[in-house]
């Protein structure tokens, strides 16, 4: 799985200003975190810049440093240890399968592994452990203890981790489409196939949000609720949609709704905050606008999902097949189930 994007720019200071537009100091301090990285085993931890909000990691493995962004904001930064040569850790997007405050490894001599957080079923956790400044570990994602187990305390089951080659920053998009970035009407460019259209319930109250996966390459919008594939359905993309930009893969992350003041005689919708990440290719991300006229999805299904929408929805956006591929292109991570295998834990 290979993620060789690379965006240098740091947290936008306006996403901050506005979700907390009194915190201008930590504004700019949270901001400057990413760009700043604390030396040996020290880390930022700054949760209080932004208190609420879905949470986004990003594993840089050529930095050894682990980026976190809660409602697109940056509000913490730690150094890591991945996986040595022969172990290397695998890229990709993935998300929190299973979290333990105490864990040992079935694979490797009982070695502790205090607040695991798990993403793969095969071997690849983040925990606690030892950093001596370099890949050292079996696969895995060691941090610091401190911050391993305050990182376990603000996260849940079906939070985002990036894993890549190289830093990837959030921008910062607001637009008020029912279901952005992806339009809800239009025909399929294929059949229908039976069994493929089932339209996704609502999440339930402290349920998962949804993570919703666009595949250009095959044509298809998969949609998986707690690592599991629920929902799919055929997907029409226009014949120039690569010249918006539709190229690699793209991440965008449902953050807190902004509503703006309503009236009696106007009634206002809500704006979505949404944090973009472009993990594979170069140039910026597309903005939802473009995205709906390049990509289409039966307006039955898509309303299905609106009706699902809470801050934490993800949608991934990629030219790469949705389920798998050859041994070139192995993506999909978010694909991967939520059951675990004979080998299930790392």
């Amino acid at each position: 799985m290979g993620l060789v994007g690379r965006l240098a720019a740091v947290c936008s200071v306006l996403i901050v200003s506005l979700i907390l537009p009194a915190a201008s100091a930590l504004a700019r301090k949270a901001a400057s975190a990413p760009a700043t990285k604390p030396a040996g085993h020290a880390y930022f931890w700054h949760p209080e810049i932004a208190p609420s909000g879905p949470m986004v990691m990003v594993v840089s493995l050529d930095e050894q440093y682990i980026y976190v962004y809660r409602n697109g904001v940056a509000i913490g930064v730690s150094p890591i240890s991945s996986g040595r040569p022969g172990y290397e850790t695998p890229t990709g997007v993935y998300t929190i399968l299973q979290k333990e405050r105490e864990h040992r490894s079935n694979l490797y001599d009982d070695a502790p592994m205090p607040y695991m957080q798990r993403l793969t079923w095969d071997g690849v956790a983040m925990h606690g452990g030892n950093l001596p400044g370099h890949p050292a570990s079996h696969g895995c994602i060691r941090l610091p203890p401190t911050f391993a187990e305050k990182l376990f305390q603000a996260t849940r089951r079906g939070g985002v981790v990036v894993i890549a080659d190289a830093r990837v920053s959030p921008a910062a998009i607001v637009h008020p489409a029912a279901l952005a970035p992806i339009d809800l009407a239009g025909q399929p460019a294929v059949p229908v196939r039976q069994g493929e259209t089932d339209i996704p319930l609502p999440v339930e109250a402290g349920g998962a949000p949804l993570s919703i996966i666009i595949s250009t390459h095959d044509r298809m919008a998969y949609v998986l609720r707690d690592g599991k594939l629920s929902a799919s359905s055929p997907l029409r993309v226009a014949p120039d949609a690569q010249e918006y930009g539709f190229h690699g893969t793209l991440l965008y992350v449902m953050g807190e709704d902004r509503t703006a003041p309503s009236s009696r005689e106007t009634a206002v919708r809500p704006l979505h905050q949404w944090s973009a990440y472009r993990i594979l290719g170069s140039g910026p991300v597309p903005e939802p606008a473009q995205m709906a006229k390049q990509l289409k999805l039966p307006e039955a299904f898509g309303q299905g999902i609106q009706q699902a929408l809470v801050p934490g929805t993800t949608v991934l956006v990629t030219d790469l097949p949705g389920q798998g591929g050859d041994a070139l292109r192995p993506y999909a991570s978010l694909l991967v189930s939520d059951r675990p295998t004979a080998t299930d834990a790392p």
